[in-house]
């Protein structure tokens, strides 16, 4: 729907006042009216008028103040611009409910000051060439603040048919949902009547003629009367400041509760508003009509090329026969695009509208229904990206994966990665590879369960063991309301490791459990958190069957919350973050050397201690660098993120974690890191560099560490 607050003329205001203003362009050269006129510059100043609404709205609206430094033009043209920023700035006091207020423009040139709207401003200008210092100022007089005074809803005069109907979405979000708070109220004010109250009710009008009061716009059709939540949902009030962006709210806010309630081809219409000077006031007429009440008719789709129109079906959130609600098609909008195999979604009404039999309803009563149809662009169902990353422990890592999208045409995704691994790094011997498959079926026997299978190989030569091994991996998971998300799964690892000069062989089965909890409540997970919680808890009960029988279960917990200081009125919003975290894992029912090196519990490095080398906090061997290992870990960090210029920032942190021989955590050696790091935030998430340093290096123990990633670490 249209979301332009206009009116009827007798007299009418200028265009939307901050739609109007031209915005400078970035970077752009000065450019002349294009005549031999040689541009003149100037400097502008916008006088307060201690409103800050008001004082914005000006100097949105002011072409003086938008193009001077962009678009400088000759003196002829400058006086035309001059000229046209009073029934701008007018338009400006106006959106703001001041309509007795007064514009006034100062134009200093040389020695000599005038008024904007002096005839002989031109030929003053032309003559004082390109050397003069023109300086310009924009005065404005407020004046009352106007009120709305009578606000009325009827029936529209005279029906007329419809040539189009509004759809409840498109593109990205429900059209009928976005009124533009940024328009003026045009209005009707008085020529011959002194007062508008005297002027009796004139008979009604066709639709096409144009009331002259308020009176006869009322006269001219039915009263609508708004049930409560509608009369919520508008708003308006007699008696209220006349601000044009309340208005148009009202007639969106109006509009939208309409057709929740299943009126599908309601409309509001852009209101009518009469002045009246005497009484300080803004008379509002809306023209409502509801049409019928309607659900849900046959769902098309449109555009399908490899994607399966029956996985679409059975995934829609949407049925025929339940009652019509753009918030609802709007949501199954939203679910349909984050399979990720489109490019773009749109919804659209389908008319005309047609009548279901009884039983194909869902609303008792209502036969009517409005035909939905869905518009799909698919995306590019194979993508090739690159992996690089960094860190003074493990080295660099770098590799490539090649992943399709769509693969059955149920939007199956499989994906190939290899990678090389250990490319220098104090906490590796030498190179290694990880090469995996995954396969992810969504919506896997029920919506919203996906099934997860991956085959992997992997060779890592770190100080601590040598391991090259074959995993597979198969898994259901599963969201649980709003931010729970629960996975269960079966794994078989054949591995051979060498520790110590001392190599074995493991076959290890487990069945790992987790389950966890977000409600940061973010788009993109690589973005920084900056309120909210993470938690995670799993359970892994496992199997060793070589190299001597064990049975063992890993448990391990996490825990991050993010405290925005906009909280403590020190910063603004997301620019200053204290970032805290906490993690503790146990291994229950067999000591260190009954379970697989690789299963056992490690810390140092990005994800649990900075500062001391991956695998670097813990028992070690002898008085050497090769971690043994343990049974219990615990771990916490406490970081702050500050955000800069010029996508900058910048952040610093404490680090400390312990790895014991027991089972409880708490146990062993605390070792503590602390350092910083600088922050490039690009489109797809911030890039981090860190340096760390330990407190109480071990022996052996690298002196600092740097960290390179795409990323916060938690």
């Amino acid at each position: 729907m249209s979301c332009a607050l206009g009116i009827v003329t007798v007299f009418c205001a200028p265009l939307p006042v901050e739609a109007k203003a031209s915005k400078p362009a970035a970077n752009a050269k000065p450019v002349t009216d294009g005549t031999s006129d040689p541009a003149i510059p100037y400097a502008v100043t916008l006088k307060p008028t201690k409103q800050a609404d008001v004082d914005s709205a000006i100097s949105a609206s002011s072409q003086l103040k938008s193009l001077q430094t962009s678009h400088t033009v000759g003196a002829y043209a400058l006086a035309g611009r001059i000229r046209s920023d009073y029934d701008r700035v007018n338009s400006a006091l106006e959106s703001q409910g001041y309509y007795a207020g007064l514009v006034r423009i100062d134009v200093r040139a040389g020695a000599r000051t005038l008024d904007g709207k002096d005839p002989s401003l031109p030929d003053i200008l032309k003559a004082g060439g390109t050397s003069q210092k023109v300086a310009i100022t924009i005065s404005a007089t407020l004046g009352p603040r106007f009120s709305l005074g009578t606000v009325a809803l009827t029936m529209p005069p005279q029906e007329a048919p419809a040539t189009s109907v509004p759809a409840p979405a498109n593109a990205g979000a429900p059209a009928m949902a976005q009124p533009d708070a940024k328009a003026s109220v045009a209005t009707t004010r008085p020529k011959d009547k002194p007062d508008e109250k005297t002027s009796p009710p004139t008979p009604a009008a066709p639709a096409a003629a144009v009331a002259a009061t308020s009176e006869q716009a009322i006269a001219q059709a039915e009263p609508v009367r708004l049930l409560p939540e509608e009369r919520k949902a508008f708003g308006l009030t007699s008696g209220q400041p006349a601000v044009a962006a309340d208005v148009l709210a009202a007639q969106n806010s109006l509009l939208n509760q309409l057709q929740e309630e299943g009126y599908a081809t309601a409309s509001v219409s852009t209101p009518l508003a009469y002045l009246k000077p005497q009484t300080q006031t803004l008379d509002i007429v809306f023209r409502v009509n509801r049409g019928p009440k309607v659900v849900i008719g046959p769902i098309g789709m449109t555009g399908l090329a490899h994607t399966n129109q029956s996985y679409l079906m059975n995934r829609l959130e949407l049925r025929e026969g339940e009652l019509y609600r753009p918030s609802r098609i709007e949501a199954a909008r939203q679910d349909l695009a984050s399979t990720g195999v489109f490019a773009s979604v749109q919804v659209r009404n389908a008319p005309p509208i047609i009548t279901l039999p009884p039983g194909r309803t869902l609303m008792p009563g209502i036969l009517q229904a409005m035909p939905i149809e869905f518009g799909f662009k698919e995306a590019k169902r194979r993508t090739l990206s690159a992996q690089v990353g960094y860190s003074t422990d493990l080295g660099g890592r770098v590799g490539v994966s090649w992943t399709h999208h769509n693969l059955l045409g149920n939007a199956e995704q499989l994906r190939l990665t290899a990678l090389i691994t250990g490319l220098g790094g104090s906490a590796q011997q030498g190179l290694g590879y990880d090469v995996y498959a995954d396969f992810m079926k969504p919506d896997f026997l029920t919506k919203g369960q996906n099934l997860s299978v991956r085959l992997e190989g992997i060779r890592q030569l770190l100080y601590s063991y040598h391991q090259t091994a074959i995993i597979g991996r198969a898994g259901l998971n599963r969201h649980v309301g709003r931010y729970w998300n629960i996975s269960g799964g079966v794994m078989g690892e054949q591995e051979q490791i060498r520790q110590f000069g001392d190599t074995r062989s493991y076959f290890i089965i487990a069945a790992p459990l987790n389950a966890t909890f977000d409600n940061t409540q973010l788009a993109n997970p690589i973005d920084p958190a900056t309120h909210g919680v993470r938690a995670s808890l799993s359970v892994t009960p496992s199997e060793s069957l070589e190299s001597g029988s064990s049975f063992f279960t890993l448990l391990s917990a996490q825990v991050s919350t993010y405290f925005d200081l906009k909280h403590l009125g020190i910063s603004r919003p997301g620019r200053s973050v204290i970032a805290v975290r906490g993690i503790v894992g146990s291994v229950q029912g067999a000591s260190t050397y009954q379970i697989p090196p690789d299963q056992r519990l490690y810390a140092g490095g990005p994800a649990t201690v900075r500062g001391f080398r991956y695998q670097g906090v813990g028992p070690q061997y002898g008085k050497s660098k090769y971690g043994i290992g343990g049974t219990s870990m615990d771990a916490g960090s406490v970081e702050f993120r500050q955000r800069l210029p010029m996508n900058l920032g910048v952040a610093g942190f404490v680090d400390a974690g312990q790895v014991g021989t027991g089972s409880r955590p708490g146990q062993g050696t605390l070792r503590v890191g602390y350092g910083g790091g600088v922050r490039y935030f690009t489109p797809i998430g911030p890039i981090r560099v860190d340096v760390a340093l330990p407190m109480n290096r071990p022996a052996y123990g690298d002196k600092w560490e740097l960290y390179f990633g795409l990323g916060e670490t938690f």
